[in-house]
């Protein structure tokens, strides 16, 4: 929940302008600034999403966005299942289920996040909480993106350690093709959890890391723009 549309010139007109970036780069704006974002960026390689959307295709939600009126606005992505969301509103996984066929049927692409909280962890429930996300989150036509996000790293400034990582990284994959078999190989999986410039290359490097959900450091251009330099 940041930015008006200064906010997003001054963010978006640095990566608009930096020509070849060499990976693959999509920003997420807040509803309001969906439609000024893909027009600013049209003709360019950044993709464009949104960060929520609801299971309907209309209907009596005040206050809610549709997968279509995601897309009718220029976006071509969209978060589903963003801790923030399970925490901030009670998010099931079936509701994000829901969510993300709802995003499918209107042509967008879900990226879908799961991660255990500091409690989950501590007990040694991470892989359990994680598993029992993937199952509840995804429906068998899945056709998107996964984000692992320690919920307890995310805004705090901490970081799990690179074997942290490559091992719910490794965990996720094997959940993935046990679930979705072959094409579970193929599927993206991100890292997000408090991703800044000094340390993208290393979780990077991780097995199994295909990119990284960035967050606050995302507000910033010049450290958008080195994370993404990173990932070349």
């Amino acid at each position: 929940m940041h930015g008006l549309t200064a906010d997003v010139l001054k963010i978006l007109g640095p990566l608009r302008n930096a020509g070849e970036i060499g990976c693959d780069l999509l920003v997420c704006p807040p509803f309001t600034q969906i439609a000024a974002a893909a027009a600013l960026l049209a003709g360019s390689r950044i993709a464009v999403g949104g960060q929520d959307c609801h299971p309907g295709k209309q209907g009596p939600h005040t206050g809610d966005i549709s997968a279509e009126m995601l897309r009718d606005a220029g976006a071509a992505w969209v978060i589903l299942g963003h801790s923030e969301r399970r925490r901030d509103h009670g998010e099931t996984d079936e509701l994000v289920r829901q969510k993300v066929i709802a995003a499918q049927e209107a042509g967008l692409t879900p990226i879908v996040c799961v991660g255990e909280t500091e409690e989950q962890r501590l007990s040694g429930r991470e892989t359990e909480v994680v598993g029992w996300q993937i199952s509840g989150s995804l429906p068998q036509d899945f056709a998107g993106v996964i984000s692992y996000e320690p919920v307890w790293a995310i805004g705090t400034g901490r970081t799990p350690t690179e074997n942290d990582v490559a091992v719910m990284h490794a965990f996720i994959r094997e959940e993935l093709v046990r679930q979705f078999m072959e094409r579970g190989r193929g599927v993206r999986i991100l890292y997000g959890g408090s991703v800044k410039p000094s340390n993208a290359r290393a979780l990077l490097a991780v097995p199994e890391v295909g990119g990284v959900l960035v967050g606050g450091a995302s507000l910033n251009s010049s450290d958008f723009l080195a994370i993404a330099g990173a990932a070349r």
